[in-house]
């Protein structure tokens, strides 16, 4: 492992936490950066933290050149495209605040070899999982439309019955099989639904949990009232479900989607949506991010979207603030990380990402 002195310039992109910021649990956010800045200057360190992070003129585009260590995150990333790589001639590391580093080009992070990728593996399996499963209730409901005829003064029971359901007796099928969609199926065994898995092979976890598993993606499809997206973004999931995918989906079905957004393809989930094909889309997160105003997703109808809060919850960010600090320490003392952290090592792409 490449180690780091710490008298190393660590810059930090993290978003504003405005009024939030006031709360000292608050910890994802540029004035709280994580707990981290008395720490890290007691080692000598230089720590940079901005939410400035667009165009050639922002603070981070500035500052990366003579960076040694970069932190960001899934929800407010700095983008390390290959032009961003090659202008980070000290870059030896770079540490994902959270889950999911597909805001880094990691194919040219492994070429240059010398740049470690990781990410605070499980910090937010928890979270997220909660949200999915509230998101699964909330489409099978029809929740949404009922809250707006509240807020609207509205008051037609039968519109919205029509399209309720019992989660009870209902088919739930996961797209991936790792510690959230596993976390998830545990949550609904509660539910008595039947419950599917699609991933590469067979995991012992979710045998446990007597979640059946599915060889073909397509059956599964069709067998499903709502599909859960769990999977990484990688160049074999990138447009999975594209037009062609949605249409093998069962008519008026649900799709959750706290994965990433290029794993379905924008404008087909519109398509689908406006068509009955998809009964409901659901998710918090979005490419790019943040979201422009003009988002198709922000207008589609039976589309339910957040900002991207499922994996930022209190707790969550205590998780991911203490992981991004076990990281820097281990870094520093030129010890190797946990092995489920590594995301590119010496050039080499996590098993996930392959």
């Amino acid at each position: 492992m490449l180690s780091s002195h710490p008298k190393s310039k660590v810059l930090a992109v993290l978003p504003k936490g405005g009024a939030a910021a006031k709360q000292p649990d608050y910890l994802v956010c540029q004035e709280n950066a994580l707990d981290l800045r008395d720490w890290l200057e007691k080692q000598g360190a230089e720590y940079v933290v901005t939410a400035d992070k667009e165009g050639e003129n922002s603070e981070f585009e500035r500052h990366l050149p003579d960076a040694d260590i970069v932190i960001t995150t899934p929800f407010h990333p700095a983008y390390l495209k290959p032009e961003q790589l090659q202008k980070a001639g000290k870059l030896k590391l770079v540490i994902t605040a959270g889950i999911g580093s597909d805001h880094i080009d990691l194919n040219a992070a492994a070429e240059k070899g010398e740049v470690t990728v990781a990410e605070v593996t499980g910090s937010n399996v928890v979270s997220v999982a909660e949200d999915e499963l509230m998101r699964v209730l909330l489409l099978v409901r029809n929740f949404v439309p009922g809250y707006e005829q509240s807020r609207g003064g509205e008051w037609d029971v039968p519109q919205l019955a029509q399209k309720a359901r019992d989660l009870e007796g209902l088919t739930v099928g996961t797209v991936g099989g790792g510690r959230i969609a596993t976390l998830l199926m545990k949550r609904l065994k509660g539910f008595d639904c039947t419950r599917f898995y699609f991933d590469k092979q067979e995991r012992q976890p979710m045998t446990d949990e007597g979640v059946e598993f599915r060889e073909d993606l397509d059956s599964m499809l069709a067998e499903c009232d709502v599909v859960v997206i769990n999977t990484p973004l990688t160049d074999k999931t990138r447009g999975m479900f594209d037009k062609e995918r949605l249409s093998k989906m069962k008519k008026g079905a649900h799709l959750v989607n706290n994965a990433r957004a290029p794993i379905v393809e924008i404008e087909s989930i519109v398509e689908a949506l406006e068509s009955g094909q998809l009964g409901g889309y659901s998710g918090d997160v979005w490419y790019p991010q943040p979201a422009p105003k003009d988002h198709p997703w922000r207008k589609a109808p039976n589309c339910y979207m957040t900002p991207h809060i499922s994996g930022t919850t209190l707790q969550a960010q205590k998780r991911i603030a203490e992981g991004v600090r076990e990281m820097l320490e281990q870094w520093f003392q030129g010890e190797p990380f946990r092995e489920d952290y590594y995301i590119v090592r010496e050039g080499e792409l996590a098993e996930q990402y392959q």
